[in-house]
């Protein structure tokens, strides 16, 4: 896929309209990285002038200070906005709302202040302006239930954006019992996405998994990469991989466009 990059556009004496922070999931991540192609894809038939730091990326720090090394998140942090401030960057939209929730609210504390939009909030905004148009596709009909990323959901307030992309799809949106401000946690937030778990009766991922097979859902959509590995896990311990799938909301509309 042909990317342009922040050093790109500066070379040429121009500027991005935004710029999009892929994150080590959305990079390194077999899974992720196709909800990175198709958020990229989704942004090109936008006709979005985007970029990425390519090699200039580095981790926003999300793991390191949730683990409790405050010391290692600042250095991470002031190396990005070095980044950023070099190349004059306003604004920034992520797959990830891990990545979301540092740059937004973490970064303006050490001087770092930009304008941090998630994908699901860019893509509606795509749609307000009419520069995006969603059709149902495959998915006209389908059961789908929104799982709520906690970075997203209760920490950010964002719960609506997500939810209105999937009824433009024209499927069918159930709700768990447990969603919104009252979503229980996938169990990858708080850098537990690189550990094995704690002893105890049951792994949270299986206890939120439940509530999603309790809708009877075709497709379990959500907005954040540790959330899809950690429910694509409990999918699969259920046995359940033949007949419902996990997707990303962006994936979902690239895919009825079959992009």
């Amino acid at each position: 896929m042909e990317i342009k990059t922040m050093a790109e556009y500066a070379a040429e004496g121009t500027s991005p309209e935004v710029l999009f922070w892929v994150g080590c999931s959305g990079s390194f991540d077999d899974r992720a990285k196709k909800i990175t192609k198709a958020f990229v894809k989704l942004l090109n038939k936008a006709n979005v002038k985007f970029a990425v730091l390519g090699t200039e990326e580095g981790c926003t720090g999300d793991p390191a200070k949730r683990a409790g090394n405050e010391f290692l998140f600042q250095m991470q942090a002031m190396m990005n906005i070095q980044v950023f401030d070099g190349y004059g960057v306003k604004k920034i939209v992520t797959a990830c709302p891990h990545c979301f929730n540092t740059l937004k609210n973490e970064y303006p504390e050490l001087g770092g202040n930009y304008e941090v939009v998630h994908h699901t909030e860019f893509l509606k905004s795509l749609l307000e302006e009419g520069r995006l148009t969603i059709e149902g596709g495959q998915f006209k009909g389908k059961r789908i239930t929104f799982h709520d990323p906690c970075y997203l959901g209760r920490a950010n307030k964002i719960y609506e954006a997500p939810r209105d992309l999937i009824q433009k799809l024209d499927a069918e949106l159930v709700e768990m019992k447990r969603a919104k401000k009252n979503g229980l946690c996938c169990g990858a937030g708080g850098a537990q996405m690189f550990k094995e778990p704690e002893k105890g009766n049951k792994d949270i991922n299986m206890e939120r998994t439940e509530d999603t097979l309790a809708t009877q859902p075709n497709i379990i959509a959500t907005g954040c990469p540790f959330c899809n590995t950690m429910l694509t896990d409990g999918v699969k311990f259920n046995h359940k991989e033949g007949e419902i799938q996990v997707l990303d909301v962006a994936e979902m509309i690239a895919n009825a466009e079959d992009l």
